[in-house]
């Protein structure tokens, strides 16, 4: 059984977390206007605001989640990093303290973002709302551990930025936030099956309840897909947090 030895690094660098961002409110105004632009500019020329809701919702939250493990590279050069590895507390404690500060941190700029949901049709009731904040919770949670497991063998920022970059903006546009599925064609099509953020954002839309193409996953489908990617991203983080030794950073 888990007892304060665990729990404690964990409520700490959550803590920790959230202090940071408390320091650093214009990242508010980056992860959240810059998606908020780019949903007003392409909704307002396709007039259809509602249907790309959901895939900006998606990318405030995911660019949010990703960015804010960036802030282990700084950690690294800080020395504050190697000061968590020599301590007494399981790595798993600090992957968790740290994948759940950044994720609580990009759940709370996705529901600023969504209180924008009624110019986009979108009625916010308490049902609504209390299941958009579940799923939107469980997205942040699985791309906070992808960047946590990128981030951790990450010496640059720069070279984060850039891989992040490389790899996940290409996967959001073909999820089904710019063109549903049963608009796409060949490879394409293809390409969406196999990306698991057609499901997360997928499950965003269906308890939105915007408009819902044929060939989008059901909703029990999509939510199993993120928590299984979200167990495989947890795992992987710990391995490789578990891997480096406290010399290597030093």
């Amino acid at each position: 059984m888990l007892g304060k030895s665990f729990w404690l690094p964990v409520a700490t660098l959550w803590q920790r977390e959230l202090v940071r961002f408390w320091r650093e409110k214009a990242r508010v105004l980056g992860f959240v206007g810059s998606p908020l632009i780019f949903w007003l500019v392409i909704g307002s020329g396709f007039g259809n605001l509602g249907f790309f809701f959901p895939g900006a919702l998606t990318l405030t939250v995911m660019f949010s989640a990703v960015f804010s493990t960036m802030s282990l590279i700084e950690d690294r050069r800080e020395g504050f990093l190697l000061s968590m590895l020599v301590s007494p507390a399981p790595r798993s404690s600090m992957v968790l303290g740290k994948t759940l500060g950044s994720a609580t941190l990009a759940w709370i700029q996705g529901m600023i973002f969504l209180a924008f949901g009624p110019l986009a049709g979108v009625r916010l009731s308490f049902d609504v709302l209390w299941r958009s904040a579940a799923v939107m919770f469980l997205i942040a949670m699985t791309f906070t551990l992808l960047g946590f497991a990128l981030a951790w063998r990450m010496d640059s920022s720069q070279g984060f930025h850039a891989i992040i970059n490389l790899l996940l903006l290409p996967l959001w546009m073909v999820s089904g936030s710019l063109f549903s599925m049963a608009n796409a064609h060949g490879w394409i099509r293809v390409v969406m099956v196999l990306n698991p953020m057609t499901y997360a954002l997928a499950a965003l839309r269906r308890v939105l309840g915007t408009q819902v193409s044929s060939g989008t996953p059901e909703l029990g489908v999509s939510l199993t897909v993120t928590a299984v990617c979200a167990v495989v991203f947890l795992t992987v983080s710990a391995l490789v947090a578990g891997q480096k030794t406290a010399r290597n950073f030093a």
